[in-house]
């Protein structure tokens, strides 16, 4: 499908400095937009998110929706930080069980790997969106390191990591993304995935 051009239309009330606060309206709509992504993406995956489809499914003007997420790849990007902090929500309303840091951060992940399983096309979306993302959208991407990295120091009940905690918990995410590639692409069973995921959670106890 060709790209889309870029519209010049923005509503008025989306006209704020990139680093203002969003206001209870712009929250709403956000939040009506990324639902709509998800919807999409859950439906067809990566090419079913269509800038056109996902303003009119959302009930926002196509250039508000540029105005809020420059690409596809800014607003799958952001959809993925929005399921991780829902997930999250989740998790802290049942913490995993485990005697160890490691047991409980294993679990963690794997519950939100099983919650991702349930949406196979949309985190198929999700993950390319991550995979193809450029510099232009470090900004996305590091809201979900940070959403990720915060899942997994509740996990193991720590507020202030030490370097190499904080260095044993990147390791354990490049893993945890990495089991996610391979697993869409028909590479690795949940088994594996599972073994690849307790391999790697037991870094935080040598540390």
């Amino acid at each position: 499908m060709p790209a889309e051009a870029k519209p010049a239309k923005v509503e008025a009330s989306d006209v704020r400095p990139a680093s203002a606060p969003l206001t209870e309206r712009q929250q709403a709509r956000r939040r009506r937009i990324l639902h709509a992504t998800a919807q999409l993406a859950s439906r067809g995956g990566f090419d079913a998110v269509q800038m056109r489809e996902v303003a009119e499914s959302s009930q926002v003007a196509l250039g508000t929706l540029y105005r809020y997420f420059p690409s596809k790849v800014h607003l799958l990007v952001a959809t993925m930080q929005d399921q991780l902090e829902h997930m999250h929500t989740t998790l802290r309303k049942k913490p995993p069980a485990g005697d160890t840091a490691a047991e409980r951060v294993a679990e963690t992940l794997m519950r939100a790997f099983r919650g991702l399983q349930r949406e196979p096309h949309l985190a198929d979306a999700m993950v390319r969106a991550l995979t193809f993302a450029d510099r232009s959208v470090s900004p996305e991407v590091d809201q979900v390191s940070r959403q990720t990295t915060a899942i997994i120091l509740d996990a193991m009940g720590l507020e202030s990591p030490s370097p190499a905690q904080l260095s044993a918990v990147r390791v354990i995410e490049h893993t945890w993304h990495s089991a996610l590639i391979t697993w869409l692409s028909g590479r690795a069973s949940i088994a594996q995935v599972r073994i690849d995921i307790e391999t790697a959670c037991r870094l935080i106890d040598d540390v």
